[in-house]
C-alpha cells in the first residue's frame, strides 16, 4: 500500500539577520543561495562567509529551483506522515528539506525535483519540493 503525502503545518523558521533575504525571497516565492565572487562556489544555508575559501566576499542569487534528491527519509510514525529529504540543486549546494504532493514509495535518490513555497505557522513561507 503506497502513502501518498501531502503538507503539513510546519513552524516559522527563526530568521537571523543574515539569512533575513532568504526569507524575504521566500515570502515572494523565489529560492536564493550564496555565491562566492572570489572562488565561483554556491553554498547553502545562508551566511555570510564562503565555506569553501573562507571569503566574505559573497553576493545573493536567484536559484533556479530544480534538484535532485541525494538522500530522504519517509517519517511513517509522525500525526501526518512526511518526507525529510537532502536535495541538490542544480547550482550545487544540498539543502534539507520536505518533499510534499507525492507518493512516498515512489521517492527515489536521483529523482528531480522542483521548489514550491509552504505556509509556515505565522512566518515566512519554506522552500519544499515536489516530483518533476
Amino acid at each position: 500500500m503506497s502513502l501518498n503525502i501531502g503538507r503539513r503545518q510546519m513552524p516559522a523558521p527563526t530568521v537571523y539577520p543574515d539569512a533575513k533575504p532568504f526569507w524575504d525571497a521566500a515570502a515572494e516565492g523565489r529560492l536564493l543561495v550564496k555565491r562566492c565572487r572570489d572562488c565561483g562556489e554556491h553554498h547553502h544555508y545562508p551566511r555570510d562567509g564562503c565555506p569553501f575559501c573562507g571569503s566574505l566576499n559573497t553576493e545573493w542569487r536567484q536559484a533556479g529551483g530544480q534538484g535532485t534528491i541525494y538522500s530522504f527519509s519517509v517519517m511513517r510514525r509522525a500525526e501526518v506522515p512526511y518526507v525529510v529529504a537532502y536535495v541538490t540543486l542544480d547550482e550545487g549546494p544540498s539543502m534539507m528539506t520536505n518533499i510534499v504532493d507525492a507518493d512516498a514509495d515512489a521517492i527515489r535518490i536521483g529523482q528531480r525535483v522542483a521548489v514550491r513555497f509552504q505556509p509556515s505557522e505565522g512566518g515566512s513561507p519554506l522552500p519544499v519540493f515536489v516530483p518533476v
